[in-house]
């Protein structure tokens, strides 16, 4: 009986204790303090509101108003920041980080809201700011960005060179590959225009090292002269102490310095018509060259693939150029392979899967690769919403991918394509594609509803900002006039596009206004006439544009077997040639970038 009120005494006690202990767990505790530093962002924008309310520090407060901001860019939630940066603006303390931090954030909003023009136009530090490194590695960094998506590749390049001094030597080499890599697409002459910048030596030396490394690729003793006496003059730039490793790759490159050319090509039968302007063009080429000691020999396909590679090297041939037609190019590939030939060839043909030999070089005219250089081109026009018109067959197909697959890799947006047969089915699919058969059908069901005196105008889509027309010449006459008809008076105007197959060469004065206004690609020797365009019209007067380009392919190929192993080792290295800047990839094939022009007044002038 004793034990009772002892057990419920000890019972009471042990609640109580529970009880405490409870509302202890209840209490408040202080809020532990989250960092201050702008580095990066850890916690959620709540957070960094939380603690701006609670800190009587001005710059603390400040601080975290910048984290919220910048962890709500993170999250999308571009308003909410933007009124977080508007709102502290007149109250924000005066230090150069504050200030630094709230301008790339503003910077990064109107990037997101207008345009990286109009972000680039605000986005500049004062010299006097004191900034840490990071600060100003993140300040060049988004600024190259935003010079990336302006189209300005100097400027990228400038601010890419000021980012490396921030960074650590590794990160730094990163940085540096990058500039050599984006200098590589730039002519010589561009290079040329900047590359005395004496305001930032990095940067001027990039250039001049680019320049060098172009101008004289083809010449390997020369090269390595330059070189040197560039590397003596900046000791201590990046480029100086490691060589960019392509570069030094066309170091070790030693040029094809061929005697003995052999070239292989149909000379009977009916093919014998398409190869004979190539036939000319090597020999002019031959000519102009004036290759003292270096023999010249053309070997008849039409006898067979095989007996003309053993005549080839029975006479000792040290370079080939063919053969020509793809079926012969897939039967020559087989033969050098079973054979072991070792010798270097320029296949004027592409094969379906490029050979790793590092002898085989593939040129061609290939459609699909003009078509891949007009989605470039519209990449740096700064088209956003391309639609691509093309006709029903192999050709237009197969150029119509290559553009697609261009275009996703440079912007990684899909494209829209609608493919015409010709007659009255290419109006039918302007007008669909174009939206405004739907625009029609709504006007046609108003007019039942409202009475036919109803006055309405048809709408076409606002989406697109350029067509990519791939057409014939026949077709694309009739084509861009069911467009320009087709495009509501309410519409702003598209840039319109079409390659070298659309070009019109039949009519005698190749007067033709329904082109107005129209960008065409075309090989930069037939965009203008000079001596030599001259000369080719009066010796082969019944050549059309189609034979003209075939010359000039044959031109180009005999003036490119010296730079061949220069232009494979160094993929920045390019040929001004007549069928276009020309470059080599690693797999040995020959890119062409063309040249542009426009419809004015019915005549093609080019920009």
């Amino acid at each position: 009986m004793l034990k009772r009120p002892t057990t419920a005494k000890i019972v009471c006690v042990a609640l109580l204790s529970v009880f405490l202990a409870a509302c202890a767990s209840k209490t408040p505790q202080p809020t532990a303090k989250i960092d201050t530093s702008l580095v990066s962002v850890e916690h959620s924008a709540n957070v960094y509101l939380n603690q701006a309310k609670l800190t009587q520090v001005a710059e603390e407060r400040d601080r975290y108003l910048l984290l919220a901001a910048h962890a709500y860019i993170n999250d999308g939630n571009v308003a909410a920041a933007k009124s977080i940066l508007t709102s502290m603006r007149a109250t924000m303390v005066t230090v150069d980080t504050i200030n630094a931090e709230h301008l790339y954030l503003s910077t990064r909003i109107i990037d997101k809201t207008e345009s990286p023009a109009a972000a680039l136009q605000q986005f500049n530090y004062p010299s006097q700011w004191r900034l840490p490194k990071w600060q100003m590695a993140t300040y060049h960094q988004y600024k190259a960005k935003l010079y990336q998506q302006n189209q300005q590749p100097i400027d990228q390049v400038r601010q890419l060179s000021l980012l490396s001094q921030y960074l650590p030597k590794s990160e730094a080499v990163l940085v540096n590959d990058d500039i050599w890599h984006r200098l590589q697409p730039l002519h010589e002459e561009t290079l040329k225009a900047f590359m005395n910048d004496t305001s930032n030596p990095i940067f001027s030396g990039w250039l001049q090292l680019t320049y060098i490394a172009k101008h004289y690729a083809v010449a390997p003793s020369q090269l390595v002269k330059y070189l040197g006496e560039w590397q003596q003059q900046n000791p201590s730039h990046p480029g100086a102490i490691k060589l960019p490793t392509d570069l030094e790759n066309a170091l070790s490159a030693r040029p094809f310095n061929p005697q003995h050319v052999a070239v292989m090509l149909p000379l009977s039968g009916k093919r014998a018509r398409v190869a004979e302007p190539i036939r000319q063009g090597i020999l002019a080429s031959y000519l102009a060259e004036h290759n003292q000691g270096v023999e010249v020999r053309f070997y008849d396909t039409e006898n067979g693939i095989a007996n003309a590679y053993q005549q080839a090297q029975e006479n000792g041939s040290d370079f080939i150029i063919g053969p020509l037609f793809n079926q012969d190019v897939e039967q020559a590939l087989n033969i050098t392979q079973e054979l072991e030939i070792t010798t270097p060839q320029l296949f004027l043909n592409q094969p379906d899967e490029a050979s790793q030999n590092p002898n085989q070089f593939f040129y061609s005219l290939s459609p699909t690769q003009e078509a891949s250089d007009a989605a470039l081109k519209m990449v740096n026009d700064g088209i956003k919403k391309p639609l691509i018109f093309a006709s029903n067959d192999s050709i237009g197909k197969r150029m119509a991918d290559s553009f697609i697959q261009e275009w996703q890799e440079q912007t990684q947006e899909q494209v829209e394509v609608h493919y015409f047969d010709s007659g009255d089915k290419m109006k039918v699919t302007v007008q669909a594609a174009l939206g405004v058969k739907d625009s029609q059908e709504r006007i046609s069901r108003m007019k039942q509803i409202l009475g036919s005196k109803l006055e309405a105008d048809f709408r076409s889509r606002q989406d697109i900002d350029a067509i990519y027309m791939i057409s014939g010449a026949k077709d694309l006459i009739l084509l861009k006039p069911f467009l320009d008809v087709n495009f509501s008076v309410f519409s702003r105007p598209i840039a319109l596009y079409t390659s070298s197959r659309g070009r019109v060469t039949t009519r005698g004065s190749q007067n033709v206004p329904e082109l107005n206004g129209t960008l065409l690609s075309d090989i930069p020797w037939l965009m203008q006439s000079s001596n030599e365009t001259r000369m080719v019209s009066e010796l082969w007067g019944s050549w059309n544009n189609s034979k003209k380009r075939l010359y000039v392919m044959g031109y180009d190929a005999f003036e490119l077997i010296n730079r061949l192993a220069q232009m494979r080792a160094f993929p920045g290295y390019q040929h001004n040639g007549r069928s276009g800047i020309l470059t080599v990839t690693p797999e040995g094939v020959l890119e062409r970038q063309l040249s542009w022009g426009k419809y004015r007044n019915g005549q093609l002038k080019p920009l």
